[in-house]
Order: C-alpha cells, then structure tokens, then sequence
C-alpha cells in the first residue's frame, strides 16, 4: 500500500465515522495532506450540532504531492527509553530534572486506554468523558447550585453553540485538559508553560515562589503559581473569567474559582492530573476529579487557526 493510498485511506475513515464534523473546526484544505489529517483528529464526532461534510475535499487531497508530507510529523522523539524489542518502555521511571523532580516535559494527549496509546489516530477513542461532563467520574454529579444547573442545561440545550470552542475563543484549562489535541509541556527552572495546538494558546504557571495575585483581572487561563509536595506539582490558579466552561455541556466556572492542580508523572509515558474546584458562587462543595494523559512521540505541534477561513459560525443552530 503507497503513501498516497494510506494517506486516503485514513481520511476516509475519519470523514465517515464522523460525517458531523466538530463546531469551530475549519474544514479548509491545509497546506498539506498531514496538516488536514492533524486538523481533522481533534474535532470528529464531538458536538450534536449536525453538519454537513464536503467530500470534494477527498478529491482534492488525492492531487496533493506525497513529498509535501513531511512537516516533523515523523521526527523521532530523543530520549525514549525502549524494550529489548525496540518498542518505547511506557512504563519506564519518568525522566528528572537536575534537580531530582519528575521532568513533565513532552507532547501529551488524554488517555482513554490505560496509558497504552502511542501517537496513533484511532477513529473509535475520540474524547474522554470529561471533555462532555467534567464530573462523569462523580457518583452523585456535580454538586450544582440552581441557578449553575439550570445554566448548564440551557447551554446544553442549544447543542453548546456558544461554547469557547464554537466562538474560536481560548478554551481555558478545563476543556484544555480534556480535549484530544495535543499539548505540549516545557518545563524550566522556575516555570511550567503548556502550549495548547487546539486552543492555539499557552499557559504559564510560575514555580519560582511567587504569590498568587490578590485582585487579578480575569483572563481565560487565570493565573497560576506552583509549588513541589514530593513528586507532586501542586498548582494553584485564581482569576478565571466569570461563567467559563468546565465542560462542553456547559458546566460553569466563576471568578470566584480557585483550582488546585496535582500534577505527577508516575511513569515516563503517563501524566496525571487531580483538579480539585473550590468555586461557591456556582457549587454547593467543592468537587476532585483526575485526568489522565499518555505521552506522544515521534511527532509535534501543529499551527491551528480556528478563525482561518472560518465559514462555520454562521450555521451554527440551538435548540
């Protein structure tokens, strides 16, 4: 089987699992056939806001030249450490800084299989639970007060049209977290910066002692500052917008959150996340929920512009 031929194939298959294609995801031509493919993996299948899919698309890929393929998707990741067989040893200690704490640096995306995955794109794990309901591993749900609940049934009611995502807004770490694009993390002395390929966004978290501040203006992200507990990162983050989403129902967070983050790296291919939400303006107690994510390797980031030749907007429709 050519390169061309695979390189149709995988586009077949991800346009007809998913003839609805995601809100706010641009279904323009890239320059190359593995850009379209990357900007295609992270939005299939997610919204119930049912579109249509132009498969003239499919034929115009079919003209595109194989050598324009080569955009560091098939770098090899430096570093990994391998079975007798070659393969990468998921399941390795996690690398560490000169300093001795776990080193979170690498491409990461959730985890759905137990830390298995590789960097694949697998048509049947698309999103986490969380990324639909941010409390889908709470027994009793998300402990709502009315006015936040009668919110998210409402934004869910209108198939979450005025979502970040939808809008080509900055998601904010809670659907970040959640949503199946990569992300990359840099960890240096001092700071943590998570570079975000959906979003097309970065967030800092300072580990270098600083105070968090005391009337921050609201931003997408907050503001976030870090400290060690053993091997744990344990990030605080305040001055989040007023009624962000936790979640792509439309769970609400308020200015008044404050989050706490526990970063670890049990192993070198899996990264957790324990979030922890203190926010009683929109919840009755405060709610833990633990994100998982597994390493990718061999590939990188890719520009994504939401807003680029966006056409979607405009047919978006509610209830």
């Amino acid at each position: 089987m050519n390169q061309s031929f695979r390189r149709f194939k995988d586009i077949v298959n991800i346009m007809g699992a998913c003839a609805a294609s995601a809100t706010g995801v641009n279904m323009r031509l890239q320059e190359t056939t593995g850009a379209y493919l990357r900007s295609m993996r992270d939005g299939p299948c997610d919204y119930k806001t049912e579109r249509r899919t132009d498969m003239t698309i499919v034929m115009v890929l079919l003209l595109l030249p194989v050598t324009g393929y080569a955009q560091w998707l098939n770098y090899p990741t430096a570093g990994v450490p391998r079975l007798p067989n070659g393969q990468p040893n998921l399941t390795a200690p996690p690398p560490r800084t000169p300093e001795g704490r776990p080193d979170f640096t690498g491409l990461w995306e959730p985890d759905t299989s137990g830390g298995t995955q590789l960097s694949t794109f697998r048509t049947d794990v698309v999103f986490p639970p969380e990324w639909y309901n941010i409390g889908a591993q709470l027994k009793d749900g998300l402990p709502f007060r009315p006015w936040a609940r009668e919110l998210r049934d409402a934004r869910n009611t209108e198939n979450s049209k005025d979502s970040p995502d939808a809008k080509c807004l900055p998601m904010g770490p809670f659907l970040d977290h959640s949503n199946r694009s990569p992300r990359k993390i840099i960890q240096v002395p001092g700071l943590l910066v998570i570079l975000y390929e959906k979003s097309f966004a970065y967030r800092q978290i300072f580990t270098d002692g600083r105070p968090l501040p005391t009337d921050p203006q609201p931003s997408f992200y907050g503001y976030s500052s870090g400290k060690w507990e053993d091997d744990a990162l344990v990030v605080q983050t305040v001055g989040l917008r007023d009624k962000g989403w936790a979640d792509q129902e439309g769970s609400p967070i308020t200015e008044a959150a404050k989050v706490t983050e526990r970063f670890r790296r049990p192993s070198f291919g899996n990264l957790e996340i324990e979030l922890t939400v203190d926010d009683t303006k929109a919840y009755t107690a405060p709610w833990t929920v633990k994100l998982r994510h597994h390493i990718k390797l061999d590939t990188d980031l890719l520009e994504y512009v939401c807003n680029e030749n966006e056409k979607d907007a405009s047919h978006l429709v509610g209830k």
